[in-house]
């Protein structure tokens, strides 16, 4: 089992304590959460806002998973990359949309709603904020205030996931092979 900064739970502690905090077992067999569990009441609000934003949210799936999978592979972070390789697939995602938003902007597979949505991901890691001029574009595709302020979550949301699976060095599931086909990786 390999190990990050903070050793994961075994998982039948990992449940236990998952189970203590109304999380999902599932969850708890996910090395991000073996590891989150040692302290189960910020597991906890963690998986309730994905929770809510993957399964309640109101932005497009698609759209959603392009953003996770810009901020895993701008951002080096190999678990989040990798993962949301398979979520993404599962939710029928295509493969080639998944290896474009390595280099969106030259891709012909986006439309003005994709972009707009990349170019905030990719504000939001350069500066820590959506420019003026990206937020215009982000109206424009995404007129409903409810999607824009879902849209800033979700972008602020895997970005903290993305920094605090590098920080503490979350290792795949034991047998779980870095993502991608052509062996490049976004670390």
């Amino acid at each position: 089992m390999a190990e990050g900064r903070i050793p994961r739970l075994a998982p039948d502690d990992a449940r236990s304590a998952a189970a203590g905090v109304g999380i999902p077992e599932y969850m708890a067999d996910l090395s991000v959460f073996q590891v989150l569990l040692h302290n189960p009441n910020v597991a906890a609000a963690l998986h309730e806002m994905l929770r809510r934003l993957l399964w309640e949210g109101a932005l497009d799936m698609r759209l959603r998973e392009l953003i996770i999978m810009r901020l895993g592979w701008s951002t080096g972070s190999e678990y989040e990359w990798t993962q949301h390789w398979r979520v993404a697939r599962q939710l029928g995602v295509e493969e080639d949309d998944l290896i474009a938003v390595r280099d969106w902007q030259s891709s012909d597979r986006f439309g003005p709603i994709e972009q707009a949505v990349l170019a905030a991901t990719d504000d939001v890691v350069a500066t820590g904020a959506i420019s003026e001029a990206t937020w215009v574009r982000c109206t424009d595709a995404l007129p409903d205030p409810a999607l824009l302020v879902e849209l800033v979550v979700a972008i602020g949301n895997w970005s903290l996931f993305s920094s605090l699976l590098r920080s503490l060095q979350i290792p795949l599931e034991d047998g779980v092979e870095p993502w991608p086909p052509d062996g490049r990786s976004p670390a």
